[in-house]
């Protein structure tokens, strides 16, 4: 039984969605600053920094599904998730200022960065991964749990902003702008307060709401049960489809986001004012999300949406390309170009975020195709299995987007404007060769999925009716 029938109160929507500002907090930091911080910065090999990340993230993947199981089996008078959302942000926010602010002031070794790294990681994991539970709790009905995802991603996106606008604009403003290490550590301390605030704040708005005994209290934990249980529900054919769809997706997005640095400065010339407008960018494409994503899912549906919206991404974000070798577009570096080609930025972003919001939301459809067949729910275990795949996936882009650099040959300290046209060219196709196979396996596969509007509403109908004894409660397969 979900804690809200019929539509969701707004407030609950904001505080819900507030949660999410945490991770945008740490998406902002890992994706853009901290491979310069701790490079260029502090003085660490860059292959070391980089081997740091990846370590990090390959035992935050593994742990995941363990947590989102607990999170699941968790059985409190407030619930499966609010124990996590308040005890996690606050050893959270100690590790994030000793990030930006390791002791002494000098580089770790590469065991201590990896330590903080793992342990940033596992309780930013400790807080998401409950907290986006809770959205199949809160409601099942097929759009409003689209509109909740919709809130949730403008809210992650506007703590990334917030953290890109206050590194350009506040803290890194100086001679030397994000090589400066002063500033990076008031800009750690401000991170960590909003994380705190948005994580704790948002568990506090919904305490009245979701704050009860779960129906079932689950038996004693074992680990072969554990294991047995996070196979079973990584095995659910939905789940299954999904994830093979959502990691074309997720692979395609850590190319992106780790490329857009070299082709901004090399094909496109961006200037240092160039740079800062980026944010308004992706806040434009944010705000168009909102405004599209709820009318797209009514009208379509979520894997239709899913898909076309994949495939649409990759032909806007890719067209000033084609215009470029064509020999199309302005001359790079003025403002006609930038101009133009963050428009294109802004509408191709855009198609992405919301074939993200539509594979997240169907994630959530997944919940009771399982409880019909098992008799469980596993809200914790299928999205922190959402999570395994977006990190394994992130960081096999940004291996790709290495191999790409590699191979296009691009000069070590090359200079904007001194780069052969060869050198650009091979950039560019390898890149758009790369985007459409992931882009048309992306759509192949969400547009796949086998949960539809009407099959989730009779299930919901159905399993409904067995909670209060109105049909026999044992589920069976259908």
């Amino acid at each position: 039984m979900s804690f809200v029938k019929g539509p969701v109160p707004t407030r609950i929507k904001l505080i819900q969605g507030a949660g999410a500002m945490a991770f945008g907090v740490k998406d902002s930091g890992f994706s853009f600053f901290l491979l310069i911080f701790y490079n260029q910065v502090l003085g660490m090999d860059a292959g070391e920094v980089g081997a740091a990340l990846g370590l990090a993230l390959i035992a935050d993947a593994l742990v995941d599904p363990l947590l989102g199981y607990l999170s699941d089996r968790t059985y409190t008078r407030w619930g499966r998730r609010l124990p996590w959302l308040y005890a996690a942000p606050i050893p959270l926010a100690f590790l994030w200022v000793m990030l930006w602010s390791p002791p002494g002031g000098e580089a770790p070794s590469f065991m201590g960065l990896l330590g903080i790294c793992i342990g940033v990681r596992l309780m930013l994991s400790a807080c998401e991964v409950p907290s986006v539970a809770l959205l199949p709790e809160i409601t099942a009905d097929y759009d409003e749990r689209t509109t909740l995802f919709r809130y949730r991603y403008m809210m992650g996106w506007l703590g990334g902003l917030l953290m890109m606008i206050l590194a350009y604009f506040v803290f890194m403003v100086g001679p030397r702008g994000i090589l400066s290490p002063q500033g990076y550590t008031g800009w750690g301390i401000v991170g960590a307060c909003v994380m705190v605030v948005s994580v704790i704040g948002s568990a506090a708005g919904l305490h009245k709401t979701v704050a009860h005994l779960p129906p079932v209290k689950p038996p004693p934990f074992s680990w072969r049960a554990a294991f047995a249980d996070i196979r079973e529900a990584f095995s659910e054919r939905a789940f299954v489809i999904f994830a093979c769809g959502a990691l074309a997706a997720y692979v395609s997005q850590g190319l992106t986001f780790s490329i857009t640095q070299y082709v901004n400065t090399y094909v496109w010339r961006f200037d240092a004012t160039a740079f800062r407008v980026y944010p308004a960018a992706l806040a434009v494409s944010v705000f168009i999300m909102f405004l599209v994503v709820s009318p797209l899912h009514r009208r379509f549906g979520k894997p239709r949406t899913a898909a076309f919206a994949a495939l649409l991404a990759f032909t806007i974000a890719y067209a000033p390309y084609v215009f470029y070798l064509l020999g199309l577009w302005p001359q790079t570096g003025t403002l006609t170009s930038t101009a133009t080609y963050y428009a294109f930025v802004a509408i191709g972003n855009t198609c992405g975020i919301v074939t993200m919001i539509s594979a997240s939301s169907m994630v959530a459809e997944i919940v009771e195709a399982f409880q019909e067949r098992t008799g469980r729910r596993a809200e914790g275990s299928f999205y922190s299995g959402n999570w395994l795949v977006q990190k394994c996936a992130t960081g096999m882009g940004i291996f790709i987007s290495g191999q790409i650099i590699s191979l296009a040959a691009l000069p070590a300290n090359a200079q904007p404007g001194e780069v052969g046209e060869e050198v650009l060219t091979t950039m560019i196709l390898l890149y758009g060769a790369v985007s459409l196979v992931l882009a048309v396996a992306t759509a192949w596969f969400l547009y796949r999925f086998p949960i539809s509007r009407a099959d989730h509403e009779a299930r919901v109908a159905a399993l409904d009716k067995a909670a209060r004894g109105d049909i026999d409660a044992t589920m069976t397969p259908p």
